[in-house]
């Protein structure tokens, strides 16, 4: 009887997963591919191939709390690799999404702060300001000081920028995220 309902848990746990924009997430194989190509697996708790397998074995508290979810830079380089087209990228941003909406702070603490400050950085300006996104993340994970030496050899080499950039398109941009909104409900 718990088999079923072990089973049962972990089939609601994959259609959510799938339901939350990751439709092919049962057709993984556990080829390793995806894992081979990601450029952060080394810093995961857990690689994108066995995410994917939490998924489908159901170990929602294990996958929603892994620091995995939040380091996945979103290249889609795994995406790419797989020949199942089960698409791991999309699979971490379903976890993303269903963690963020259920308040589950997993072991990378600071990872849903720095996706909210990133998201509302490009929907104000219409693309990423890098010094406003750092230093509101600093001061709100606390961080205050974080790579503050950096800064001015940045600055130097004109690889930041004090004020914001210009964006001609930022109605566009705006109309994309109103549009995200209306289809997904609250962005973050």
């Amino acid at each position: 009887m718990s088999l079923q309902l072990s089973q049962s848990r972990a089939n609601q746990f994959m259609r959510q997963v799938q339901q939350r924009g990751a439709p092919k997430v049962n057709l993984c194989y556990q080829c390793g591919k995806c894992t081979a190509g990601c450029p952060v697996a080394y810093a995961m708790d857990y690689p994108p191939n066995q995410i994917v397998r939490g998924v489908q074995l159901g170990m929602r508290d294990v996958v929603l709390s892994s620091r995995s979810i939040w380091l996945c830079s979103a290249c889609e380089t795994c995406s790419t690799r797989c020949p199942q087209s089960a698409d791991p990228a999309a699979v971490m941003d379903a976890l993303r999404r269903i963690a963020y909406a259920e308040g589950i702070r997993g072991a990378e603490r600071d990872g849903p702060l720095f996706h909210r400050i990133f998201l509302t950085s490009v929907r104000q300006l219409g693309r990423l300001f890098e010094a406003g996104m750092i230093g509101f993340y600093n001061v709100l994970s606390g961080h205050y000081l974080k790579d503050i030496t950096m800064a001015p050899k940045l600055l130097l080499k004109g690889k930041l920028s004090v004020l914001p950039p210009g964006n001609r398109n930022i109605r566009e941009v705006k109309r994309m995220f109103a549009k995200a909104e209306e289809l997904e409900g609250n962005l973050p």
